[in-house]
């Protein structure tokens, strides 16, 4: 074994923990997918990674445990955002690792047979990941964008002109559950018209479960606290935090780009709400009503 600077000593022991912790969590998701073809692959990338976590024992000689935490972040974001999103994660880190193993080339010969690795690796989780959610994102963001314009803007408007919590938030409770049905209807003659393989009943149900998820997130302000302009203003923090998640998930699981959609929605649905809050005040002044 050659004698290495203690630098790149350093660097290895942190790639093997990487490659190590890799491993489990490749593991783990491959237990979880039920196709037989995208399992054999999770677990044929995993045996790659425990073979490079013991490459780099070679020049470490040290046993070196996994980061639990990060085995158990993957596994819970698989579970409950979808196998997509989870593998997408584990892919751009193996893309920093590709660059950060370039610099190694002259400490480790065999560093060109694991970036090579890696590179088959991104490539054969792009070929497996087909997700139900997936196919069905276009009515999850018309659900989610279609409510977020028009809840926000209606609970602006109807904030000032009734300046009463519970009027507010029954007002809003009625709008939105009728626009959810009437979305959820529209989608299902729109999928069944452009005869795609999307089903129209899932396309209809997706979007009326994101329209209603959405209307109850921004009314719970108004049944929680008494005071309306505090309601509102939480309103149009949780339609941020909706658009930041929503967006995250899709440039994460899609490979699309975060800030250009996060800027776009959050320009719609903060334009409509000003515009409403506007002409709610303009309504309040036109008809005398104190």
């Amino acid at each position: 074994m050659m004698t290495l600077d203690p630098t790149i000593l350093s660097q290895l022991e942190t790639y093997q923990k990487f490659e190590i912790t890799e491993y489990h969590i490749y593991s783990r998701l491959a237990r979880r997918i039920a196709d037989p073809e995208n399992r054999k692959v999770l677990e044929r990338i995993a045996e790659d990674e425990l073979r490079h976590a013991n490459d780099w024992k070679k020049y470490t000689q040290k046993d070196i445990k996994a980061n639990r935490w990060e085995v158990w972040k993957y596994t819970f974001l698989s579970r409950i955002f979808g196998f997509t999103f989870g593998v997408k994660l584990m892919e751009r880190g193996e893309g920093k690792a590709q660059a950060n193993y370039a610099d190694l080339r002259r400490a480790v010969p065999e560093i060109e047979n694991w970036i090579r690795d890696e590179a088959e690796h991104e490539q054969a989780l792009l070929e497996m990941l087909d997700e139900e959610i997936l196919q069905y994102a276009g009515s999850v963001v018309l659900g989610l964008n279609d409510a977020l314009v028009e809840l926000t803007g209606a609970l602006a408007g109807l904030t000032l002109a009734l300046q009463n919590t519970k009027l507010v938030a029954l007002s809003g409770l009625i709008t939105g559950i009728a626009a959810a049905m009437s979305m959820a209807a529209s989608e299902y003659l729109s999928t069944r018209s452009e005869q795609t393989e999307k089903r129209p009943v899932r396309a209809a149900v997706y979007t009326g479960i994101a329209y209603i998820i959405t209307v109850t997130l921004l009314i719970l302000p108004y049944l929680l606290f008494p005071n309306f302009y505090i309601d509102l203003a939480l309103v149009l923090t949780t339609a941020v935090l909706i658009i930041a998640v929503f967006n995250y998930y899709i440039s994460v699981a899609k490979d699309e780009p975060f800030k250009t959609r996060f800027i776009e929605m959050s320009a719609l649905s903060f334009g409509v709400a000003a515009i409403s809050f506007v002409i709610g005040y303009i309504i309040r002044q036109w008809l005398g009503i104190e």
